[in-house]
């Protein structure tokens, strides 16, 4: 006669009441036992070949706000197909959109999915739209949509084939919420069903020892459980560093390790540090307000000491002794002295150049930085920016090249390739480049180049400047697989709680 603790045996004989195969959910409802415990007792049970665990992905989905406003409304193409129908099959796109009453931010996306899924023709000299057969049909992204706002979630691998790949279409269209897990399923085996007819005898076991059964001697005749310290316990969330923060850690680290000194500097900066002293003039459009953050009170701020002023002002105006023609206009300490949110780090790394000009410099900064651009899937107002130089006597746009491939390395990153670009402040210039095996493509990271001779002469710095910099959460997108910058600050616990420790 096999032997099982008290556990066990109840976990077996709900399975069995359960008719031989049940969840850990359904074993936990029935028998009212905890899931830790469930799990412990059926590694045993498979131990002693009674039972086997199966292990089976279950993705749920659901309908996100924007997917449930189409599965109100119907989707974008679809209404327009409706008001098409409505003018007869055949009208302009200006008076469909009109009739379908279509807001504006879905009017590209609706005629986008129209083309695509071939409902439609368009004459683009006409701009007219023409139904075609196919429109009548209904989709299977439409059926999802409709299931889903009918069920409220769903699991994937339960759908049909037609409906598993609509997930896709309407993941791709960012309409759902998605949510995978492991669940896992006990059966009980043919061994085990015997050992059930023949009979079981139930041990009785204690977890730990009490005062009484110390005191009474009966420790002695009691048996203790054993724990199997490799079963999976419950599901805990502590306290964790977001992914974000995870890969600025540890480019911090990386930059640290290659012998790199990290600075600081302010986030509200004078126009001059931002702009002027990297040479950029006065009237270039990056500096108007659809590219810039202004402070409206305080609006100015302080110059640095009158000597370097002069001198950058002598290079916009004519070059002074750089060898430059410089920009040919009258310069004014007025605009250099507004206040702005900073465009880039590279204001922090001027200012530390200013004070250090006695090689050797490496240092490097990671820091938000502000710019007036419109939020969508790869821009963001706000966000982190990597940069660094190295002054030092010879240093070449070799060396810089050496260090963003052993940075990236360190990264994990193996392919890296550069070609010559253009960059306001830096002669030469250079972009990097590298390779992601898993979408096998080359992405562009950051800008890199050798100060030219007008950012540095008026700080009085006479060695050679290697600069790079670029958009860190670019590079946080393509280590954590992510093809849409919001979803990083999303605030998803889900998502943060299965993301992996990054390296």
């Amino acid at each position: 006669m096999v032997e099982l603790r008290e556990n066990e045996y109840k976990t077996l004989l709900t399975i069995e009441k359960l008719g031989g195969k049940a969840s850990v959910e359904q074993i936990m409802k029935e028998s009212g036992l905890p899931d830790a415990t469930i799990m412990r007792a059926a590694l045993t049970l498979e131990e002693k070949k009674l039972v086997e665990i199966l292990e089976k992905k279950q993705t749920t989905v659901w309908l996100n706000d924007e997917g449930k406003l189409h599965a109100k409304r119907g989707l974008p193409e679809r209404r327009l197909v409706k008001a098409l129908t409505k003018l007869g099959g055949k009208s302009s796109i200006t008076k469909t959109v009109k009739k379908a009453k279509l807001e504006r931010q879905f009017v590209p996306i609706a005629l986008g999915w129209l083309r695509s899924k071939d409902w439609i023709a368009l004459d683009t000299k006409t701009n007219m739209l023409q139904l075609l057969e196919k429109s009548k049909k209904e989709g299977a992204d439409e059926k999802l949509l409709k299931l889903l706002n009918e069920e409220g979630q769903a699991t994937a691998e339960d759908l049909s084939p037609e409906l598993q790949s609509a997930v896709k279409m309407l993941k791709k269209r960012k309409l759902l919420e998605i949510d995978e897990k492991t669940k896992r399923i006990i059966e009980i085996k043919e061994a085990g069903w015997k050992r059930i007819k023949k009979g079981i005898r139930v041990i009785t076991e204690v977890t730990q020892l009490t005062p009484e059964l110390i005191i009474t001697g009966k420790w002695r005749k009691a048996e203790l459980t054993k724990f199997d310290v490799t079963a999976p316990g419950p599901a805990v969330y502590p306290a964790k560093v977001h992914p974000v923060q995870q890969i600025i850690k540890r480019a911090k680290e990386i930059f640290a390790e290659m012998g790199f000194t990290e600075i600081r500097g302010p986030i509200v900066e004078t126009a001059f540090w931002n702009f002027d002293a990297l040479f950029q003039p006065q009237d270039h459009p990056a500096r108007e307000m659809h590219d810039t953050f202004y402070l409206k009170y305080p609006k100015i701020g302080k110059l640095p000491k009158k000597s370097i002023v002069n001198k950058v002002a002598k290079t916009h105006e004519n070059g002074w002794e750089t060898g430059s023609r410089g920009w040919q206009y009258s310069w004014s300490p007025k605009e250099a002295k507004k206040l702005i949110f900073r465009t880039h780090t590279t204001a922090t790394t001027i200012r530390y150049l200013a004070e250090h000009k006695e090689p050797p410099v490496k240092v490097f900064s990671v820091d938000r930085v502000y710019r007036n651009e419109k939020m969508d899937y790869k821009s963001l107002a706000e966000f982190h920016q990597i940069e660094g130089i190295i002054m030092d006597r010879n240093v070449t746009l070799r060396d810089l090249i050496g260090t963003l491939k052993e940075f990236y390395l360190r990264l994990g990153l193996k392919k890296v390739r550069f070609w010559p670009s253009y960059f306001p402040y830096t002669e030469p210039s250079a972009q990097s480049t590298v390779y992601i095996p898993e979408l096998k493509k080359w992405f562009e990271l950051c800008g890199m180049g050798i100060f030219r001779p007008e950012v540095v002469a008026p700080l009085g710095i006479e060695y050679p400047v290697l600069a790079w910099g670029g958009g860190l959460e670019r590079l946080i997108m393509l280590k954590l697989g992510l093809d849409d910058i919001r979803f990083l600050y999303k605030n998803d616990l889900g998502w943060i709680r299965r993301i992996p420790t990054c390296q």
